[in-house]
C-alpha cells in the first residue's frame, strides 16, 4: 500500500476495479482545508482518461511494474506484434493498449510496462519523438505563406499530421508521439 505522497507520473495504481497509470498529478495545499492530490488517470487496459482528487494521506493501492525494451516488428490487422530485446521472446498486442499505434514504425523500439503478479502487459510507451518520412502532401502555393499555415501530411506509416506549408513529399519530420504534432524537419 502507498499513499499520496507516493503518488507520481508513471506510478500504476488498482482503482475501482482497474489498474490505472498516473499520467499527471499536482498536490495542492489550500489555505484553508485539507491539502489534496488532483490526478489524471488513464485506465490500461482501455485507455480511458479519468480526473480524480484524492484527499491527503489517502491510502492507494500501487501495481508492482517491470519495464522491459520491445522492439516493434509488424500489424497484422489484429494485433501488434513486438520481441523483446534482450531475450528475444515475441508478444502481441491489440491496439488499445498503445498511445500511438499511428506513429509506430517497423524496428521502432518501445517500452512496455508489464505487470508483475501476472506477466500481463499494460501499456506500451513510445519514445518522446519520432522521426518519419513524409509520404504524400499537397505542394505549398507560392505565396500563401500566412503565419502559422498549416496543411495535412500523411507519413510513411499511413498517420496524418498537420505540418508547415514548406514541407514536401520525401522531407523526413520529426513528430512529437504524445500530442502526434509537427516538431521540425530534419535535415540529412
Amino acid at each position: 500500500m502507498a499513499s499520496t505522497s507516493d503518488i507520481r507520473n508513471g506510478l500504476c495504481i488498482r482503482y475501482n476495479h482497474d489498474i490505472f497509470k498516473i499520467t499527471e498529478f499536482l498536490h495542492v495545499k489550500p489555505g484553508k482545508g485539507p491539502a489534496f492530490v488532483r490526478t489524471k488517470l488513464k485506465s490500461v487496459t482501455t485507455g480511458k482518461v479519468i480526473e480524480n482528487t484524492f484527499s491527503a494521506g489517502h491510502k492507494i493501492e500501487d501495481v508492482r511494474v517491470e519495464t522491459h525494451k520491445f522492439q516493434y516488428l509488424y500489424n497484422d490487422g489484429e494485433f501488434y506484434h513486438f520481441m523483446n530485446v534482450e531475450d528475444y521472446t515475441q508478444i502481441r498486442l491489440v491496439e488499445d493498449v498503445l498511445d500511438q499505434p499511428k506513429l509506430l514504425k517497423e524496428g521502432e523500439v518501445v517500452t512496455v510496462i508489464i505487470n508483475t503478479e501476472d506477466n500481463a502487459p499494460l501499456s506500451v510507451e513510445m519514445p518522446a519523438s519520432v522521426i518519419l518520412e513524409v509520404s504524400h502532401t499537397e505542394p505549398g502555393v507560392k505565396g500563401n505563406t500566412a503565419t502559422n499555415a498549416t496543411k495535412p501530411a500523411t507519413v510513411e506509416t499511413g498517420a496524418e499530421v498537420n505540418v508547415p506549408l514548406f514541407i514536401n513529399e520525401g522531407d523526413k519530420i520529426k513528430i512529437e508521439t504524445e500530442k502526434g504534432t509537427y516538431k521540425e524537419r530534419i535535415k540529412e
